[in-house]
């Protein structure tokens, strides 16, 4: 069950990232990203270093995002 819930919660993290819902901005996206990581978190499925691994790559992809819509 453990190992299940984790699947999903990644799998979810990882559709987010890749596919944010058609109306959501590089911020709307960031916020939701880093929503979900605390809530895994908060439920147990996760624990601190994945927590702190998801949110940097929420990071990454939120700079990078910030950086394509500045014209870079």
């Amino acid at each position: 069950m453990y190992d299940d819930a984790k699947v999903q919660a990644f799998s979810a993290f990882h559709d987010l990232l890749v596919s944010p819902e058609v109306r959501m901005d590089a911020q709307e996206q960031y916020d939701e990203l880093l929503r979900l990581v605390d809530n895994f978190r908060a439920k147990g499925i996760i624990d601190q270093q994945e927590r702190k691994a998801l949110i940097e790559v929420a990071t990454v992809a939120y700079a990078r995002a910030v950086g394509a819509e500045g014209g870079a």
